[in-house]
């Protein structure tokens, strides 16, 4: 015999249990109940890694990894410091802005929006915003008195390249404007006349809020000096260990500055993925902890009807343990089973989620994420081995966990009591 005995007498169960009706069918549930929830843990787990690849990859290419900002005084010298930024470890790029809220007019429409005043050349090297650029371009933004606006403003306002806008802003706070501006109780906006040249559309509120104009025009509206930027954008190689790159950037620098980076500002969206993907994880792995406790019923019928079986092989000096093992196997191989069609469907469907998402939404004519709300209008998908392997293994465990008592019942048959009945 080339098989040890207990996998022999396991695997003859397993072929004479395919005829017995209920037991078969009982058998067959916890293999499927076992496969659904692989199949589905799977697919979960890969949509979740989808949200984190495009987060880190689309959203993190327009908001900032990071930003250090002059706390009583701006940052002198900006080209300097910019340069000595780039040569810290882990950052890729930096770029200079001002940034300030204001309103936009049209129409005798107003708008509240951010307006980041930017380097044009460098802020393409920490911002991909050039690449969502639907009418105009991006290095219009070099002309004077000119302004690129997110969807969304161009939405609220009607407006339209070569439409002019009037930018309504707080009172310069630098300088002499800043003494004269403080003995108003109520400091009268600055006005200025700007033209549209740009507009881009990145999805959700991004196109609501943000616009852009030269670092040269936000200068001269809230009163900086030559040389002067409210603060330095950062690029980094790892976004997730943006806090610590930004803090070290930080103590880098002779200024007095505060740091501020992503996960203060979006990583909310990075802990509701984690925490749905915790979620989610335990509600499945309790689905298959359900579906691999049916064998535990599976197996005790087995043991009623072998009772006989079992009293004759230990008459013939089998060992308690060849016993147990031999139903342990038996058990074991609807987890096998289960794991494997599950794992099988599962990989087939995240590497097709995002096909099978959108032949859904165009079957039903709906649409299941909208960029106008998230920042991205698909289902991601990523398929990781060390999730398959997880999920196979957790399984597993607790299909094998779930064979123990009642393989442990089988070695507890009397011979002869079973066979004086007989």
């Amino acid at each position: 015999m080339l098989k040890p005995l207990s996998v022999f007498i396991g695997l003859r169960y397993v072929r004479s249990r395919q005829s017995k009706g209920f037991s078969s069918f009982i058998s067959a549930s916890s293999t499927i109940g076992i496969a659904i929830g692989v199949m589905v843990l799977i697919v979960v787990l890969s949509a979740m890694n989808g949200f984190e690849k495009a987060l880190a990859q689309h959203l993190l290419s327009i908001v900032p990894h990071g930003e250090v900002v002059g706390v009583n005084d701006p940052i002198d010298n900006w080209p300097e410091n910019v340069a000595h930024v780039q040569q810290q470890p882990n950052v890729i790029a930096a770029a200079p802005f001002i940034k300030t809220q204001a309103m936009m007019q049209s129409s005798g429409q107003l708008k509240g929006v951010e307006i980041r005043g930017v380097d044009v050349a460098l802020e393409q090297q920490v911002s991909a915003i050039a690449n969502y650029m639907t009418a105009g371009k991006w290095q219009d933004l070099s002309k004077e008195n000119s302004v690129i606006i997110g969807a969304g403003i161009a939405r609220k306002l009607s407006l339209s390249i070569g439409d002019n806008v009037q930018l309504l802003l707080p009172p310069p706070s630098r300088g002499k404007a800043e003494l004269s501006a403080a003995k108003q109780q109520f400091p009268v906006p600055m006005k200025q006349q700007a033209k549209v040249v740009g507009i881009f559309k990145f999805g959700g509120t991004v196109d609501d809020t943000q616009s852009f104009i030269n670092l040269a025009m936000a200068s001269r509206l809230l009163g900086y000096q030559q040389g002067e930027v409210q603060g330095i954008r950062l690029l980094v190689s790892d976004v997730f260990s943006a806090p610590k790159i930004v803090r070290d950037v930080m103590f880098s620098l002779d200024s007095y500055v505060y740091m501020v980076d992503w996960t203060r500002s979006h990583g909310h969206l990075f802990n509701d993925i984690q925490l749905v993907r915790m979620v989610m994880f335990i509600v499945l792995v309790l689905v298959i902890a359900v579906a691999s406790f049916n064998i535990v019923s599976t197996l005790i019928m087995a043991v009623n009807e072998k009772k006989s079986d079992i009293a004759i092989l230990k008459t013939m000096g089998a060992k308690p343990s060849t016993i147990m093992t031999s139903f342990m196997f038996q058990g074991l191989m609807n987890g096998i089973l289960g794991c494997f069609l599950g794992a099988c469907l599962g990989i087939l469907i995240s590497l097709n989620l995002t096909e099978i998402i959108r032949t859904i939404e165009s079957i039903l004519s709906v649409e299941f994420l909208s960029a106008d709300v998230y920042f991205i209008d698909y289902l991601p998908t990523v398929l990781r081995e060390d999730d398959v392997i997880t999920t196979v293994i957790t399984a597993l465990i607790m299909s094998l966990i779930a064979t123990i008592y009642p393989a442990w019942r089988a070695t507890k048959v009397e011979p002869a009591q079973v066979l004086g009945q007989a």
